[in-house]
């Protein structure tokens, strides 16, 4: 597919955008869909009604650079994570509370998993402290690792917290009353994980352009080797089948059936050009994967038919951050430039 072609994009038909003026830095919507959150660089958030392009408000979270951001497992808002040690939940309504002062340490990773009546979890990372609260911000544990902590994760059922580090990952059980984590260990430095939807398997972004992974119970390794540059984002399809990654010059699945992904070539999607895939997320309904590239070109692509829609023109700076929706109808866009984007996909 080219990458320098001007076909319809869907931004223009079925889009909002705004110019917020520094790097996006995720882009993440609420669990109950109705809004959308976009983190900056620059400590703001920007909260954006889902289906307005005019009601978007604007608030100052953090003294510094918000480093990580996820749902609110509560459903309504967002958590978020900076530079200044601090850990805050952003409402609704657009007031911000904190939930953990981390001091000094940067808070660069941050997960959410939601419970039943509007409860949960939520896990944040600073150094090699990774402290674990309810949905109300009570603590009720902290976890340290051999080193900083590079990636946080909760498994598919909330059951368990991966964090990935210096040789290696660590998994944690959420209720063990003795914490002793499982250790994956593979040598060398690992800068991100995740964790498959059935809990079977583990896999880690490399810094040799590289990912590995474990699979579970036994611990057999696996090795996907081969990109040009490091892998940045990794998303599981909606039932675990493949697994998108960035770092070449297209999307990359790798199978998870059959015996894969180990033995088994991997899928390629969007590409072609020489373009750097920037960053990967897998629709949580569809067989349907987006890919930001690195000259600001979204795609979406059905991964059974390996067609691809063109969504958002190659003139915005490099894609940082891609979400869905909880339906699955909605994407947001963020790029390293400021621009932000959501698509309607069921709009009419």
């Amino acid at each position: 597919m080219s990458q320098t072609a001007d076909p319809a994009f869907l931004l223009k038909s079925r889009g909002i955008s705004r110019d917020l003026e520094a790097f996006v830095v995720a882009a993440r919507f609420s669990r109950d869909g109705r809004r959308a959150g976009f983190a900056l660089g620059d400590g703001t958030v920007w909260l954006a009604p889902v289906g307005s392009s005019t009601d978007w408000t604007q608030i100052s979270v953090h003294d510094g650079a918000v480093l990580d951001f996820a749902a609110d497992p509560t459903g309504h808002g967002f958590i978020s994570g900076g530079d200044d040690g601090k850990l805050v939940r952003v409402a609704a309504d657009g007031t911000g509370s904190t939930v953990g002062d981390f001091g000094a340490k940067w808070v660069e990773h941050v997960a959410t998993y939601p419970l039943d009546n509007d409860k949960g979890l939520i896990a944040a990372s600073a150094g090699k402290l990774v402290r674990l609260f309810d949905h109300a911000g009570r603590t009720l544990k902290e976890l340290t690792h051999p080193s900083t902590v590079t990636g946080l994760v909760f498994d598919g059922k909330g059951k368990r917290i991966g964090a990935s580090h210096y040789n290696g990952a660590s998994l944690w059980f959420v209720a063990a009353k003795t914490d002793t984590p499982r250790k994956l260990e593979w040598k060398g430095s690992h800068t991100g994980i995740l964790i498959h939807p059935e809990g079977d398997a583990v896999v880690t972004a490399m810094q040799e352009n590289a990912l590995h992974g474990w699979k579970l119970p036994d611990g057999q390794h696996m090795r996907m080797s081969g990109y040009p540059t490091k892998t940045a984002s990794l998303s599981f399809s909606r039932n675990g089948k493949w697994m998108a990654s960035s770092g070449a010059d297209a999307m990359v699945l790798w199978p998870f059936f059959g015996g894969g992904p180990m033995g088994k070539a991997p899928l390629e999607l969007a590409g072609g050009d020489g373009i750097i895939c920037a960053q990967v997320a897998c629709n949580p309904k569809e067989e349907i994967v987006a890919g930001g590239f690195a000259d600001g070109l979204v795609v979406v692509a059905d991964i059974t038919s390996s067609r691809v829609l063109p969504v958002v023109p190659p003139d915005h700076g490099p894609i940082s951050t891609l979400a869905w929706s909880p339906d699955g109808t909605k994407l947001a866009v963020g790029s390293e430039t400021g621009f932000a984007a959501m698509i309607d996909f069921a709009k009419r």
